[in-house]
């Protein structure tokens, strides 16, 4: 089987599926491979946090003309996956010299399974551009060509919790790699003061909690396979045994009336309400709860300034945050990413690590710092 991820998080993937018991984990270009069984497969779709879909190969090969794939396509025994009623969809990925247009390698996929019917049956069956029964996955690197079915079907940041938007969410499976790369692991209260919808705040919950990101989800691909085991599904699907208490709180804020609501929405779709607090407060005037532990947990995914007329605002907005931090959150770890590096400098704080993460299209940074009184002199000195 394979996993995609996003680069950057292909590292933590890899340690997701060692923990769930896979085998054979290999980390690949912003994906892992592994092996294991059907319930493996199962697992992987209801538990994986950073992980966008599972796939597993059916086919590879060797191409350098988009008739030759049509030819090892049809050669397929497309009746152990799919009959006429099933309806299916071809989501292709290209990187070669050879084949410069996805879209006609798509069409000659799905000419080779077409035909295949049409030789055995008579009968052609239908593609179905979204909602359909069969996912499949076509890749292409150079000449080597791999066919997979798509077990996720839509992909698996898509968790099912989020009700409401603010603009430019981040995405579920990347904030829950941010949590992971920084090590969160709910020992700790947590701080997010630019929170928008809640994505980072419900992700910290649900793994400070060890709820499986998949629960919230209508459906996965698998469900409608030949081979798909209903009563091993419904075995993995109400497994809660990996199920923790959360002694500590998540606290949530945003400048923003429209962005704390939304945020509150969201959390009590997922049902989180009693794990996570959220104010509308500016981040100037936020602080460490009263009684909370020094060891707290801080990350913000920040607004980055992409249209020049946010350029001065957004630099005044990283300095607040850089002084708040320092001033009203020492004794805690703080994590920011953003795409804007002047902006990060405004921080005035030393980044402890750096870590490159994508966004999106966003080619960003993924800074810690480790907040304390005083200058960074004495600081060393009183380790």
């Amino acid at each position: 089987m394979l996993a995609k991820t996003f680069k950057g998080l292909e590292q933590v993937l890899a340690t997701e599926l060692v923990q769930l018991g896979a085998n054979n984990v290999q980390v690949e270009r912003r994906a892992v491979s592994f092996t294991g069984d059907l319930r493996m497969l199962y697992t992987a779709n209801m538990c994986l946090r950073t992980a966008t879909r599972v796939l597993v190969p059916i086919a590879s090969f060797k191409a350098q003309k988009a008739d030759d794939i049509y030819s090892q396509v049809k050669a397929l025994d497309w009746a152990q996956y799919m009959t006429l009623k099933t309806t299916f969809q071809i989501d292709a990925t290209v990187y070669s010299d050879y084949f410069r247009h996805s879209q006609f390698v798509t069409y000659r996929v799905k000419d080779a399974i077409v035909d295949y019917w049409m030789e055995r049956e008579n009968q052609r069956p239908s593609v179905k551009l979204e909602g359909a029964d069969l996912y499949l996955n076509l890749h292409i690197a150079g000449d080597r060509v791999t066919l997979s079915l798509d077990s996720s079907g839509e992909s698996l940041h898509k968790r099912g919790y989020r009700v409401a938007n603010t603009q430019a969410p981040i995405n579920e499976a990347l904030a829950a790699g941010m949590l992971l790369l920084a090590g969160w692991n709910g020992q700790s209260d947590f701080y997010d003061p630019m929170c928008g919808s809640g994505t980072l705040l419900i992700e910290a919950a649900l793994i400070a909690r060890n709820i499986a990101p998949g629960v919230y989800r209508q459906g996965f691909a698998f469900e409608k396979w030949a081979n798909f085991n209903a009563d091993l599904w419904e075995d993995v699907y109400n497994d809660d045994s990996r199920e923790r208490d959360f002694q500590h709180k998540i606290y949530g804020s945003d400048a923003g009336f429209y962005a704390a609501q939304t945020a509150q929405k969201n959390i009590q779709s997922a049902g989180l309400q009693r794990n996570i607090e959220v104010r509308q407060v500016r981040v100037q005037e936020l602080h460490l709860a009263e009684g909370a532990a020094q060891d707290a947990l801080v990350m913000i995914n920040p607004p980055y300034g992409e249209r020049l007329s946010q350029d001065k605002d957004v630099l005044r907005l990283y300095q607040d945050m850089g002084t708040a931090l320092k001033h009203q959150f020492s004794g805690a770890t703080a994590w920011i990413i953003s795409s804007n590096e002047e902006a990060l400098k405004c921080i005035g704080l030393r980044p402890a690590k750096r870590i490159h993460l994508f966004n999106g299209d966003l080619d960003c940074l993924f800074n810690q710092y480790v907040l304390f009184k005083g200058d960074h002199k004495s600081w060393k000195k009183s380790l």
